[in-house]
């Protein structure tokens, strides 16, 4: 758990983050607007096809989609041509973008299959997502709660 109020991550969940309480998720899309494969794949599946195709989009941009109770947050961070190279700050930027004081579920980016292999930074990622202003529960199905804050808190 965090230990003040200035580490924005409350938790972290290693559950199904389309299970989650909270009304607002947000997850990584990329700068050339193909969002049909990965997490932001299955939104676009389940509920918001038109996130699939969303044209080219500025690193830093939000793109905020309301499906029933839910509205899902697509980050503007990294690009399929340029890589993952300025995520963490476009993260935290996004983050604080996203208008609401209520939690938000945050999929740990660059964590799966295609951010690995895209050259994503994990740590400099969950760093990034824990210094937005904003009060996070982050979900990672690879990671422990124990081995995110060791990773967000090493300097």
């Amino acid at each position: 758990m965090a230990q003040n109020s200035k580490e924005m991550i409350k938790n972290v969940k290693n559950e199904d983050v389309f299970k989650t309480p909270h009304r607002h998720i947000a997850f990584a899309i990329n700068t050339e607007g193909f969002n049909d494969a990965g997490f932001a794949g299955q939104v676009s599946l389940r509920f918001a096809p038109e996130l699939a195709s969303t044209g080219e989009k500025e690193l830093g941009e939000v793109i905020s989609i309301k499906a029933g109770e839910k509205t899902f947050h697509g980050l503007v961070c990294h690009s399929l041509k340029k890589g993952w190279g300025d995520a963490p700050k476009a993260i935290t930027s996004c983050l604080e973008k996203i208008d609401t004081d209520e939690p938000i579920a945050v999929v740990l980016m660059g964590a799966g299959m295609i951010g690995q292999m895209s050259g994503a930074d994990v740590v400099a990622n969950a760093k990034a997502i824990h210094n937005a202003k904003k009060d996070i529960i982050l979900y990672c199905l690879e990671y422990s709660e124990k081995a995110v804050f060791d990773a967000v808190n090493k300097q």
